[in-house]
């Protein structure tokens, strides 16, 4: 799958003898319809110096799991920067969006958006980070509180709560790896899944016996 996913990759990479190179640039591909072209993306990220590009093709920005999504943030290691020709390309929600970046953050990782002029190794684009964390931070609450109302009145009508996520083998493995290297937390990386901290342990459990 993840071979699938991995579109280009620069000869001056490859001559470098080095699977993952400090410092360099990768690209993120997508397009919601099927029949959609992809050209005008990697164009524009192979201008702007990207040496790797990941996709994923026919697939919608408000679906958090997308293959070629994940096998490129278990490919970034820090120092790299995360490039995309829009916002809108790496996640929907501003929710979505901020929990992608703020894990990139903390893994040392830049971010740009090339038609916005986002870039978070810049003063402005640390700027446009910290407005974008208010937003999310505003739109988390929100979540928080319909959430909540929604238990208390599945409590009254005596329904069951709760939610269950499928979590396939391979994703568990690589999400062990991610967890084990000290990239980020079960905590945070059941957070960007969107799923709870049990059914991740569990699923990573699964694949360690």
């Amino acid at each position: 799958m993840i071979k699938d996913c991995v579109m280009y990759e620069s000869v001056q990479t490859l001559r470098m003898g080095k699977r993952k190179p400090a410092g360099r640039k990768i690209g993120y591909v997508r397009v919601s319809d099927a029949d959609q072209s992809e050209d005008l993306q990697i164009d524009a990220l192979k201008d702007a110096g990207c040496v790797k590009l990941y996709k994923d093709h026919g697939v919608s920005g408000a679906q958090r799991h997308r293959p070629g999504l994940q096998a490129m943030l278990n490919d970034l290691i820090a120092g790299d920067t995360l490039t995309v020709w829009k916002l809108d390309r790496l996640g929907r929600s501003t929710l979505h969006l901020m929990t992608i970046l703020e894990d990139l953050q903390k893994r040392g990782i830049h971010f740009h958006a090339i038609t916005q002029g986002i870039d978070t190794s810049t003063a402005v684009g640390r700027m446009i980070f910290g407005q974008l964390a208010v937003f999310a931070e505003y739109e988390r609450s929100l979540i928080s509180e319909r959430t909540k109302a929604g238990m208390r009145a599945a409590k009254r009508r005596g329904q069951s709560i709760g939610r269950t996520r499928m979590i396939t083998a391979d994703e568990a493995r690589a999400h062990a790896k991610r967890i084990d290297s000290g990239a980020i937390t079960l905590r945070d990386l059941a957070r960007q899944l969107d799923v709870s901290q049990q059914t991740l342990a569990r699923a990573i459990h699964g694949v360690r016996r």
